[in-house]
């Protein structure tokens, strides 16, 4: 019997975020799970507070096809059969924790970086993923280049 037969991966695009292949296609072979990708943006109304004297709808809709584009380059490297990919508009905590539960997901594998000090006070994705999650969430430790 397999632990997971559902994951999901969320990936932010990063160069980083090929340091989560190897040990995500490892756990979904093990389980022969299903596997969902997302990469989620946030809308540039929210960056923006909402308040931009102008229409962003062409820049959103360029930001969304180059995910899109990515994020199928980055499930080729995966090397494993990716059961959906998506790119998705909102904000990241919460669409990868109702994509999680519309899928019945039992396992999220987000990043995480590691930050400390203010960027710890402030609050990282993995760990507003993990609470709320509807699932068990693996966080992969993410490791940054070395100049």
């Amino acid at each position: 019997m397999a632990v997971y037969s559902k994951i999901l991966l969320a990936v932010d695009l990063s160069e980083e975020s090929d340091q989560l292949i190897e040990k995500t296609r490892t756990i979904a072979t093990n389980n022969q799970a299903q596997l969902t990708v997302i990469h989620v943006i946030e809308p540039l109304s929210f960056a923006y507070g909402g308040d931009v004297p102008m229409d962003l709808t062409t820049v959103q809709n360029q930001l969304d096809e180059h995910a899109r584009s990515k994020l199928a380059l980055f499930c080729e490297k995966l090397g494993y059969p990716v059961e959906s990919q998506q790119v998705l508009t909102g904000h990241t905590e919460s669409e990868i924790h109702r994509v999680a539960e519309e899928n019945g997901c039992d396992l999220i594998v987000v990043g995480s970086h590691g930050r400390h000090g203010l960027a710890l006070l402030l609050g990282s994705t993995a760990n507003s993923v993990l609470h709320g999650a509807p699932c068990d969430v693996l966080a992969i430790r993410i490791y940054e280049p070395k100049d």
